[in-house]
């Protein structure tokens, strides 16, 4: 049996066609993918593309002390909604000691987005009393009450749309106008106690259900319910100075007035005390329901103390007709939802099911999440950012890098001759997979490229660059030694291959710390400079490295042309390596007869 010959490579063969194929159909994919998402350019941040600016300064609210404590928590919810609309990259912070500076970048969110930040006061669970349409005509349409179902997790049963078109129900609520035969008829009687839900856990502290809002808040006097009531018959809902004034400044157990919008058309609202608190939302997320016909919903988790409140008010609601047996969801003095009830929902978990877009769907999840702060702000300023400064930086960063880049082309082409081929062509390939990702990563994450995240872009141009030149030293290191081109491409990148991975993994733990300890643009560089990282593995591995096996089979690299980079004579190689026969001694036993 012949024993194998040293020198010979255990492992598979190389086959460099398949690692070029495939490289060849992430590109065709990602581009694909580009069209098809009609995204052609990566989106840019604020300082390329321009956004908004809004400073927002706080008040004390309720209590609430002006310090950092409640600033920085005002910062992370803030933030936290912003991110939560798919709008990336936007800055919050601090300036001073009462002051927030948020930076919204131009994009298809950043209107949406500049309305939630600019909502900054506490969200309450309120019971309905009484609602109609809103106008000077005052004509019937479909009635808020018949557009949202809230129901125990899980469903069991279709429901409507609680904030966007609304359909009708099939419980035949009445129209608005037959929910009160007239505006002050339905306020005497919504405030009565015998009318009134009376959820538990209102402002005043008490923890029992009260037997109704004057009760538990003091407010149902006689004085009390006539203002009330001007108040509920002089709204106009479709004036921008009545929604400014209506519910501001209300105490959280005090019974409200309140403006909602529901498919374009603008309701008013008479709502009781608050029942739950928005602080008591442990989690909110629109999902799809992929088991039933319900389409996107909402889905809400309580805290435990949320939880008994919830159960409490919406077994009150339960028993009531429409519109009574609705709660609204109240942000800033605005009925952004008024589902109704079916019966009570226990367990602290709750969904808001029907007819919703995924955007309203997503958008109202937002708002129970990130709507409460612990402090109030009051809007001092909204500019629009122009983007010249910082399109003349990146002119000026672009102009650094392709300065940068020109000259890593020339000293490739000076010093590896023909193997600069190979270098250039893979820097190509790296280039045009950070341009598709980068321009997918917009829409599917949110990503913006800012300025220094271009800066991480450039940065990587030299570790990328560095990957090739220790493969290439490798291989002419391989033929110094005498061997020819074929087995010193093979012999040279399990090395090479292990000192990138080296280098490549220490530029990506620092990029990986950098995203994680910092905030804000930082965050940018660090995540481009991680992207990249990855990427010049995945090009040297399926690219390089099978580009060199098919260049080595040609005569002009294998022959060592004196243009190649790879010609041994100017390397200093040594004589090739030939295996030399041992020259036959005599058989053993033999006996040398011959005379000296």
């Amino acid at each position: 049996m012949a024993a194998p010959k040293r020198g010979r490579n255990a492992s598979a063969p190389s086959k460099p066609g398949r690692s070029l194929a495939l490289i060849l159909i992430a590109i065709v994919a990602l581009t694909g993918g580009m069209f098809a998402s009609g995204h052609k350019t990566p989106r840019l941040g604020i300082d390329l593309a321009g956004g908004t600016s809004i400073t927002l300064k706080a008040k004390a609210d309720q209590g609430s002390a002006i310090n950092k404590a409640n600033m920085d928590t005002a910062v992370d919810i803030m933030n936290r909604r912003v991110n939560g609309l798919g709008v990336s990259e936007a800055e919050v912070q601090t300036q001073g000691s009462d002051n927030i500076i948020v930076n919204i970048p131009k994009g298809t969110n950043s209107k949406e987005a500049q309305e939630q930040v600019g909502t900054t006061a506490k969200l309450y669970f309120r019971p309905v009393l009484a609602q109609e349409a809103s106008g000077p005509a005052g004509s019937p349409s479909p009635s808020a009450s018949t557009g949202g179902s809230s129901s125990p997790k899980p469903s069991a049963s279709p429901s409507s749309s609680a904030s966007s078109k609304q359909k009708g129900s099939s419980s035949g609520s009445p129209s608005p106008t037959a929910t009160a035969t007239s505006q002050g008829r339905a306020v005497t009687d919504a405030l009565k106690a015998g009318s009134t839900p009376s959820p538990s856990g209102s402002a005043s502290g008490s923890g029992k259900p009260s037997p109704s809002p004057s009760a538990s808040s003091g407010s149902g006097s006689g004085a009390d319910t006539k203002q009330l009531q001007a108040q509920y018959a002089a709204l106009d809902c479709t004036k921008p100075a009545d929604r400014a004034k209506a519910g501001k400044n209300v105490k959280p157990g005090d019974p409200t007035v309140a403006c909602g919008q529901v498919d374009k058309a603008w309701y008013k609202y008479l709502l009781g005390p608050a029942g739950v608190d928005g602080t008591e939302v442990k989690k909110a997320q629109a999902v799809f329901d992929t088991q039933g016909a319900s389409g996107w919903q909402v889905q809400m988790t309580f805290t435990k103390s949320g939880a008994d409140k919830f159960a409490d008010i919406t077994g009150e609601l339960a028993k009531n007709q429409q519109p009574q047996n609705e709660f609204g969801i109240v942000l800033d003095g605005e009925v952004v939802s008024s589902p109704f009830v079916r019966t009570a929902i226990t367990g602290g978990q709750a969904e808001i099911s029907g007819s919703f877009q995924q955007d309203e769907a997503q958008g109202l999840a937002n708002m129970l999440s990130y709507g409460a702060l612990p402090l109030s702000f009051q809007e001092q300023s909204v500019t629009t950012v122009t983007a010249a400064l910082g399109g003349e930086q990146l002119h000026a960063g672009l102009l650094a890098g392709a300065i940068g880049l020109a000259l890593v082309v020339i000293y490739l082409v000076v010093y590896y001759r023909g193997l600069s081929v190979v270098a250039m062509a893979s820097l190509l390939v790296s280039a045009m997979l950070t341009y598709l990702i980068m321009t997918l990563l917009g829409p599917a994450i949110g990503f913006a490229l800012n300025l220094p995240a271009v800066c991480g872009a450039i940065v990587a141009i030299g570790i990328t660059a560095d990957s090739f030149i220790v493969y290439f030293e490798r291989i002419r290191d391989e033929i110094r030694e005498g061997r020819t081109l074929r087995p010193a491409v093979e012999r040279a990148w399990p090395r090479a291959r292990r000192t990138i991975l080296v280098s490549d993994f220490v530029s990506f733990l620092a990029a990986a710390v950098l995203f994680i300890v910092t905030v804000g643009k930082v965050r940018g560089f660090a995540f481009t400079l991680g992207l990249t990282t990855v990427l010049d593995v995945v090009v040297v591995f399926f690219f390089t490295k099978p580009l060199m096996t098919l260049l080595a089979r040609r005569k002009f690299f294998a022959n060592g042309h004196k243009w190649s980079g790879l010609d041994p004579k100017s390397l200093g190689a040594k004589p090739p390596l030939r295996r030399t026969r041992r020259p036959a001694g005599p058989a053993a036993g033999s006996v040398d007869t011959k005379e000296a």
